[in-house]
């Protein structure tokens, strides 16, 4: 289904993501698969005071059916990312002040090269050092989900984006997007569909009914989500959630079309069951696999 908004002078269709478009998405699994087969995902965050994010994130990308998950954090995270990971294999890497060190870069391109799909940002914490790391880790040659602080690390240097040689993820709320140049003027949707044409991105701009736009000027509307998903973390498990999915070798709009109404969905069932007021994102990663299983 899809209606149209006015993008420009021009009338631009913007697709509706529902349980049906999103069903006809999702990659077949292989019976005969391993978990080899099915995707191995690499992630980087955390910092001193942030080690509940790329926790978060990982359970998530485990979630999405993906075979493996990698989780990149600083050496003094790792701990506390160890004891709380069940599938995912978090390991340390070098730190600044709590904050990954441009001394991990080596190693980070080594083991992103190793997996089919990348992403930065959850809990990685604002400095200097750590920024940069992140802006020159746009040569990852992964499709690759930037969010939180790796977006945040764009303030100033939108035009690293162009280094890019793969598909590029941005998932910013709107104070991320005002950050690094987002209209905050236009309409949501022409505006998010500006930025994606603007700088070769797939942009997921999150907030009620979260809009994906597309370089090519695709765009979609989800229609899951509800009040109860406004609490820090929720932004985390979309982040690998959708990472999981570009491991499985969807394609980057499919992927995140299918992300956002799977999180979203997720949310509705655990509202359903705890209420809005009292959910927590824990209770959202439980219940992806119902989700998950209604487009099965």
């Amino acid at each position: 289904m899809c209606y149209t908004v006015q993008k420009s002078r021009r009338r631009c269709a913007m697709r509706l993501i529902d349980r049906e478009y999103v069903r006809s998405l999702m990659p077949r699994r292989d019976p005969a698969g391993h978990k080899g087969t099915f995707g191995k995902v690499y992630l980087l965050g955390g910092s001193v005071g942030y080690t509940g994010a790329p926790v978060l994130c990982a359970a998530a990308a485990e979630r999405s059916g993906c075979g493996l998950v990698f989780l990149g954090v600083p050496e003094s995270v790792w701990p506390a990312a160890a004891v709380k990971c069940w599938g995912a294999m978090p390991h340390p890497l070098a730190e600044q002040d709590g904050r990954l060190s441009s001394a991990a870069e080596e190693e980070i391109r080594r083991r992103a090269a190793g997996c089919d799909a990348v992403a930065m940002g959850c809990g990685v914490g604002r400095g200097e050092e750590s920024d940069l790391l992140l802006r020159r880790l746009l040569t990852v040659e992964k499709p690759l989900v930037l969010d939180a602080d790796g977006i945040n690390a764009l303030e100033g240097h939108i035009d690293t984006l162009s280094r890019r040689p793969c598909a590029t993820v941005l998932t910013p709320h709107d104070g991320e997007l005002a950050r690094i140049g987002g209209d905050m003027t236009a309409p949501r949707e022409s505006s998010a569909a500006a930025f994606a044409a603007a700088h070769g991105v797939y942009l997921v701009r999150k907030g009620h009914r979260t809009l994906v736009a597309a370089p090519d000027g695709r765009l979609a509307v989800n229609t899951t989500g509800n009040d109860g998903m406004a609490k820090g973390g929720s932004g985390d498990i979309l982040t690998g959630l959708l990472t999981g999915l570009l491991a499985q070798g969807m394609e980057p709009f499919a992927a995140c079309c299918a992300a956002v109404w799977l999180h979203g969905r997720a949310g509705d069932l655990a509202a359903e069951e705890k209420g809005r007021r009292g959910m927590t994102p824990p209770d959202i990663i439980e219940m992806l696999p119902y989700a998950l299983k209604e487009v099965e």
